[in-house]
């Protein structure tokens, strides 16, 4: 390949490949952004996309090989060189993660990991750093929660905060990896508006996302990826109104609000009646008094702003939370492992120092699924099974979240509560992935809540709806 100059490129990409024993992950990648600019990945879950912004960070697996060049600032390193960039890490370059959890210090409250860095980055005394982390955490609807451990935060908020301390540093070209997952509307838009800041400050942007909304939003170039090359690369308003490739094409085809809905269940006898719960954390109450119950076959699909206690109800009906007031009560005969949650971070819920497959087999054998039956599944879900072999960190975050549905899937539950449970994944493996979960509950008739922030997935899904609000809930409605 011929290296072209860029004299007022922020960041310069060519021929970026990656490699592992041989086998190529990412093909011949290349690209520019300019102050002002920003680009988009696209594609399917496991084609590369966080890998390809881990090697222009210089934080690729040891395992895994870089080749090509990357031009920082107007200076060119070789991809593989990684310790030439790391000294740029937050000061000229940053990236915001996928898994926000993973990013956060466990051991450290939200205020002080974000006053650290205008404390040791910008130099400013301690006070002034706190006063500048709290006036942040104000904005990103996190006021309350600068004295909370990462673990006491929900998936949106941790999402938000590990956006508000990547833009502390005010690095010119910033990387955002899946950004507005397990976002409600409100703070999808108001973070993508907080990147469009970053462009019109003089930044350029490479966004990572399965929402072609967002990235519409943000404008510039989009490059679509499938099987680590780039199928289609241009102007993001002039692929979406006209892909040329057929892959594009899908992408755009199974956008959810073009989703019919699914076939209505049969609805069987309760599984689970709640009455008259509620539950507080401090001095902030996320549910009144609540009556709910769920029968065999229901598709209950919870909606509502980050924060506001969607995940504590599901922890409460499957008893892994106690509920302030009031009662949960199973109903007789059902199996000890019978209820199930499917959690919102995958990575969490895997032990990380072993394999996927050891996982699964761990769970084959403790609910007596034949091995045969979770490799059926895993190929509906599209999971090829040579992953198995790796640690759960060492795949991406989508083909993780399939794997973690065929393993509760295993256990064969009478009632499932999946929490955001497609959100890493891009559209069309979105629907594939869905289809395969309603077809498991139908089959044994258990009944689901699907916590979700897509209200056209809800739509589609649910037999019944509840939406969460500040300040109240409203009533399951049909």
């Amino acid at each position: 390949m011929t290296y072209a100059t860029h004299s007022d490129a922020m960041l310069v990409v060519e021929g970026l490949g990656i490699q592992v024993g041989g086998r190529h992950l990412l093909r011949d990648i290349a690209f520019t952004l300019r102050a002002g600019q920003a680009l988009t990945l696209v594609g399917e879950s496991g084609a590369g996309k966080s890998l390809l912004a881990q090697a222009i960070m210089g934080n690729l697996p040891s395992a895994l090989k870089a080749t090509g060049r990357i031009t920082l600032d107007g200076t060119t390193t070789r991809a593989e060189d990684a310790a030439a960039r790391r000294a740029l890490w937050g000061r000229k370059l940053a990236l915001l993660p996928q898994e926000p959890s993973q990013a956060l210090n466990p051991l450290a409250r939200v205020a002080p990991q974000l006053a650290e860095v205008y404390r040791l980055l910008h130099q400013h005394p301690a006070s002034t750093a706190h006063a500048q982390a709290q006036q942040v955490l104000n904005a990103a609807g996190l006021g309350g929660a600068g004295s909370h451990y990462p673990w006491q935060l929900s998936g949106g908020m941790a999402q938000r905060a590990v956006a508000a301390i990547t833009l502390a540093g005010g690095a010119p070209v910033l990387m955002v990896d899946e950004p507005t997952k397990g976002l409600d509307n409100h703070w999808r838009d108001r973070t993508v508006a907080l990147y469009r800041g970053v462009l019109q400050a003089g930044g350029c942007l490479l966004a990572i996302t399965h929402d072609m909304a967002v990235a519409q939003a943000l404008g510039g170039q989009v490059i679509v990826l499938r099987h680590g090359q780039a199928v289609e690369q241009g102007r993001i308003d002039e692929v979406a109104a006209q892909p040329a490739h057929p892959f594009t094409r899908q992408l755009m085809d199974a956008n959810p609000a073009l989703w019919q809905p699914f076939a209505a269940p049969v609805i069987g006898e309760p599984v689970v009646q709640a009455r008259g719960i509620s539950k507080a954390y401090g001095a902030h109450q996320l549910f009144a008094p609540l009556n709910l119950a769920l029968c065999s076959g229901e598709r209950l699909a919870v909606q509502g702003p980050s924060g506001t206690g969607k995940s504590t109800l599901g922890n409460v009906l499957l008893g892994l939370v106690a509920p302030d007031t009031g009662s949960v009560e199973r109903s007789a005969g059902l199996r000890p492992h019978a209820f199930q949650k499917l959690y919102q971070d995958p990575v969490g819920s895997f032990a990380p120092h072993i394999s996927l497959a050891q996982s699964l087999r761990d769970a084959a054998r403790l609910h007596r699924c034949d091995w045969l039956a979770v490799q059926r599944r895993l190929a509906q879900l599209r999971v090829p099974e040579d992953l198995l072999a790796r640690r759960p960190d060492q795949v991406s975050g989508g083909e993780l979240q399939r794997i973690a549905l065929a393993r509760v899937l295993v256990a064969q539950p009478a009632l499932l509560f999946a929490d955001e449970p497609t959100s890493r994944l891009d559209p069309i493996t979105q629907q594939d992935a869905l289809k395969v979960l309603l077809d498991a509950v139908q089959e044994t008739g258990a009944a689901l809540v699907l916590v979700t922030h897509d209200t056209h997935i809800a739509t589609a899904m649910g037999t019944r709806t509840m939406d969460f609000r500040e300040g109240g809930i409203q009533a399951p409605g049909a």
